[in-house]
């Protein structure tokens, strides 16, 4: 893997950067990490200038002391567009990182140009009591009781999968997995948790599209169709045989409906004013 760029400050965030144009910032879910996005950002570096980071406490990013509270994200989100100085992004949020854009959004609708959402959620509102406990049961426990991550990749990476998800790509997500920073994946779990609601996204302005595997069992079809019409109807894309990781397990696919719907609306986003390439 080569050497990420390091955006300064505390904690430092590590990013993968391609391509010139308006920004476009990826942000990988609770178990991953930039390189998650590795057979997306060669297709949209050619019209952006894309930026995919491991949050704070993942990949090549340091740890932090202290708790995590999930809107020390969007600051991080914010520091990142400070950085290459820009005012307006497309954010391109997986699970927690649509997550992390919706929240943005709400917050800070001045700095987003356009949400694409992939395989996510607006809280664990939108989860029964068992199923918030079996996410995080699945996940915590196991590592409080002195396992590693690399112990609990491969079933958490089966659970995320279609059935019919490629061995490679298995192995990519139990490799993100088995890499997660323990004591920082612990607080992205309780973080996360602990944010039941994200807010009202009714009241979330920027353009929207939805894309969701057809075989997410995690966040399935029909939780994406509420949130699109929350969002006056957004566009919904569904890639038929893909899991939880749509981006991966159907990359061309999400690469192509991404695009469609993106390069009309690049101009609505800066082009950094400081970019390294």
């Amino acid at each position: 893997m080569h050497t990420p760029y390091l955006v300064p400050g505390t904690p430092r965030l590590a990013c993968d950067l391609a391509g010139h144009g308006p920004l476009a910032l990826f942000m990988h879910g609770i178990g991953g990490n930039r390189t998650n996005w590795r057979a997306n950002l060669p297709a949209f570096a050619p019209h952006f200038a894309c930026a995919a980071w491991d949050a704070r406490g993942y990949g090549a990013s340091d740890d932090y002391d202290g708790e995590l509270a999930f809107d020390d994200f969007v600051a991080d989100l914010l520091r990142v567009l400070d950085h290459f100085g820009v005012a307006r992004a497309h954010l391109v949020g997986l699970s927690m990182g649509g997550r992390i854009a919706m929240r943005c959004a709400l917050l800070h609708p001045e700095r987003v140009a356009t949400l694409t959402l992939l395989d996510t959620h607006e809280g664990f509102e939108a989860f029964t009591p068992q199923q918030r406990r079996d996410f995080v049961d699945s996940r915590r426990a196991p590592l409080l009781a002195g396992k590693e991550p690399i112990d609990i990749a491969e079933p958490v990476a089966r659970s995320l999968v279609s059935p019919n998800a490629r061995p490679e790509h298995l192995q990519q997500l139990v490799d993100s997995i088995a890499a997660l920073h323990k004591l920082s994946y612990i607080k992205s779990l309780q973080a996360t948790v602990a944010q039941v609601s994200l807010g009202d996204i009714r009241q979330i302005r920027a353009p929207a599209h939805f894309v969701v595997g057809g075989e997410d069992r995690l966040t399935p079809v029909a939780m994406h169709r509420e949130m699109a019409a929350k969002l006056g109807g957004a566009p919904l894309t569904v890639l038929p045989g893909a899991g939880h990781l749509s981006n991966i397990e159907d990359a061309a696919g999400f690469n192509a409906a991404a695009l469609a719907w993106l390069q009309p609306r690049a101009a609505l986003a800066d082009a950094p004013q400081r970019w390294p390439l």
